[in-house]
């Protein structure tokens, strides 16, 4: 699934082709990707512009000029683009818009967990969401950990607690922090939830700058691919080296997810 630095690179790569921009017609809306269910999405977008674009999460939210919201999530294999109205449709493409430069929208999702949302002018449930991890403090991480009994990597997992990660990050930056994966989030002390603020940080600013991780579908808003997956230190990486110290890193499934860490330099230490 897209994670913060996928939905980022998106957000990165679509604002100069799309900010500014007037949807001069819907050409292709499959009705059952939008919510709420029933919502004219052709007539409230028909005529406007695109005031800004912006990531909250995993979320692209796109600010029309009349103060209206909506968000697109590209779920496990959204994909949003910007092409010319001739180029090839592929299949599963459930959005299409014509902009009055002559360029396409496009949103297309094979699997279908993502989606459409309209947030309209009223406030969405933003308030639910965990804070920012590109501008959290080591305080508030802190206080969402001290929570929760949760081991540590399906606390992180949890949009309520930080917004914007998943498997690929929260197993990244456990590993570049040094924290077991299993350890209790509310077990952490002060200097690991230092460290592990910083990890998160220093991990996902590192992936935004190499375009993300494309692991099966995701491509930016120009259909371009991203290279962290050939960096990354642990994920999907079961039984190779580590790259620190030599040690086979391994796999559990944890909370449905396949979790990867080195158990030399992710070493659980007792409870206590």
């Amino acid at each position: 699934m897209p994670e913060l630095p996928e939905v980022q690179t998106v957000v990165n790569t679509l604002s100069p082709r799309l900010a500014g921009g007037t949807f001069r017609a819907i050409a292709h809306l499959r009705p059952d990707i939008v919510r709420p269910q029933g919502f004219d999405l052709k007539g409230a977008l028909t005529g406007r512009s695109v005031s800004e674009i912006s990531r909250r999460g995993k979320r692209i939210v796109i600010l029309l000029d009349d103060g209206n919201a909506l968000y697109f999530h590209l779920g496990m294999t959204g994909q949003m683009t910007i092409v010319t109205q001739t180029s090839p449709i592929e299949s599963h493409t459930h959005f299409i818009a014509d902009l009055v430069s002559g360029k396409q929208l496009r949103f297309r999702d094979p699997r279908r967990f993502g989606g459409i949302f309209w947030l309209g002018r009223e406030p969405s449930d933003e308030n639910r969401m965990g804070p920012e991890p590109l501008s959290m403090t080591p305080k508030e991480l802190a206080a969402k950990l001290s929570a929760t009994k949760r081991a540590i990597k399906n606390a992180l997992m949890d949009q309520r607690v930080v917004a914007g990660l998943g498997n690929i990050y929260v197993d990244e930056s456990l590993f570049a922090a040094g924290i077991h994966p299993l350890k209790r989030a509310d077990r952490l002390k002060g200097e690991e939830i230092v460290r592990l603020n910083r990890a998160i940080k220093v991990t996902l600013k590192r992936a935004i700058r190499h375009r993300g991780s494309s692991l099966r579908d995701y491509v930016d808003a120009e259909g371009a691919k991203g290279g962290f997956q050939n960096l990354h230190k642990v994920y999907a990486r079961e039984a190779e080296p580590c790259a620190t110290c030599g040690t086979p890193i391994k796999r559990i499934v944890l909370g449905g997810r396949s979790t990867h860490w080195c158990p030399n330099c992710q070493r659980r230490t007792p409870a206590r």
